[in-house]
């Protein structure tokens, strides 16, 4: 079935929705990351590791985004970090941006209970 859903028609030339610029905001960082996965298997899969997180790094700026992205560069361009895929950098960069929605939710849910 995945193979009749790839016909010819996806690919690089297939539009796709232009992701959003992600600014670090909690809440964001799931659907920031869904559309990252999204776009790099429908357009850019054949890329390899280094440009694929280029890529989804060009989308992040502003507030504490841009903080973590010039240090991730900055590793980057001197080879002090190496992923083997970009799922496994997204999966990072979930957990770093995502680690406090967790928090929020059981807070709201204390509150609730109060």
């Amino acid at each position: 079935m995945e193979r009749e859903m790839m016909g010819s028609n996806m690919g690089p030339h297939v539009e796709v929705a232009k992701l959003a610029i992600f600014n670090g905001e909690v809440g964001k960082v799931e659907g920031f990351v869904t559309t990252c996965r999204l776009y790099l298997r429908m357009k850019i899969r054949e890329a390899i590791v280094k440009e694929q997180m280029f890529w989804i790094l060009s989308h992040m700026q502003g507030e504490s985004a841009d903080i973590w992205k010039e240090n991730v560069i900055e590793k980057l361009e001197v080879g002090k970090m190496e992923y083997e895929t970009a799922e496994e950098f997204l999966t990072v960069l979930k957990k770093k941006f995502g680690g406090g929605e967790k928090e929020s939710v059981k807070v709201v849910e204390l509150r609730k209970m109060e």
